[in-house]
């Protein structure tokens, strides 16, 4: 994989789809219950099974101010980390393949004014704080007001032997106790056109984010619907902790996101960043963007 920067008009806001890094995961436990030989067809596996996947971000700019949703990685774990989940997101001179991007398109992290976390798991957070050369933690977004579901906070803050491993405290600890992370709840409209909006599963605090500009909207769904691979209804990763409701959910997005023609963000879709949902007949899929 390789960084990458895609930049479209949503109504009044320019949006940027912009790939943080990339992580290989075991494609049986991204796709459940689904068998190996339909997976299979959609995203191929390497000779340890795993499936390459990205960690695409959202930049929107708003007219109050740089929107962010979600920040990949970050520069926290270690090389052993780095080579069990397949990352890439080591960019120049120090820099993650974010900070890379907001270089490229003129943003210092200090220019963004929020930092939207759709859940806290290390691949979507990890990137709230960074380590510095002296080995602290800091805050990524020093500027920032960070928002997330307060169920969220409280699952993160509270894991068991199943949950443990996708949360890391050094990812949003310090950004609580810097007092800069807002916890909200239930779907809130943060900003004049950008709604969080609740969608449980994965999670039970998971959110996804509509944004409204121009009569145009556009759903980032995080990992609601990880990859384009994802969209029909029972493939639903064996990582969600609820996923009898991830079901539901996903059937409530779609149907919405079908009927008024949302632009849909995938984050984890290692080379299609957005299109629009078709549906065949029989079940959900991906149409032009």
């Amino acid at each position: 994989m390789e960084p990458k920067i895609e930049t479209r008009t949503l109504g009044r806001w320019k949006i940027h789809a912009i790939q943080a890094g990339g992580q290989k995961l075991d494609g049986g436990a991204m796709f459940g219950v689904v068998p190996k030989p339909l997976w299979e067809r959609r995203i191929p596996a390497d000779e340890k099974n795993r499936i390459q996947m990205g960690m695409r971000c959202l930049l929107v700019q708003h007219e109050r101010g740089l929107v962010l949703i979600d920040n990949g990685l970050g520069n926290k774990e270690t090389e052993k980390f780095h080579q069990i989940y397949g990352v890439e997101n080591a960019g120049a001179e120090g820099r993650t393949w974010l900070e890379d991007a907001l270089k490229k398109l003129g943003v210092d992290t200090r220019d963004v004014m929020m930092m939207i976390d759709t859940h806290l798991h290390f691949d979507h957070a990890g990137g709230n704080t960074y380590r510095d050369a002296e080995g602290q933690v800091r805050l990524a977004f020093p500027r920032a007001r960070y928002v997330v579901q307060r169920a969220e906070y409280h699952w993160a803050t509270n894991t068991n032997e199943r949950t443990g491993a996708s949360y890391f405290g050094h990812n949003f600890v310090p950004v609580m106790e810097s007092g800069r992370l807002e916890l909200v709840q239930g779907e809130v409209e943060i900003l004049p056109g950008v709604t969080l909006m609740p969608t449980p599963g994965h999670t039970p605090g998971h959110q996804s984010v509509r944004l409204d500009s121009g009569g145009e909207t556009a759903l980032f769904l995080a990992d609601l619907v990880p990859t384009a691979a994802h969209l029909p209804l029972p493939w639903i990763m064996g990582y969600d902790v609820e996923p009898l409701v991830t079901l539901e959910t996903k059937r409530r997005i779609l149907r919405a996101a079908h009927d008024q023609q949302w632009l849909i963000v995938f984050e984890h879709d290692a080379t299609t960043p957005w299109g629009r949902v078709v549906h065949d007949g029989k079940g959900y899929a991906l149409g032009a963007a």
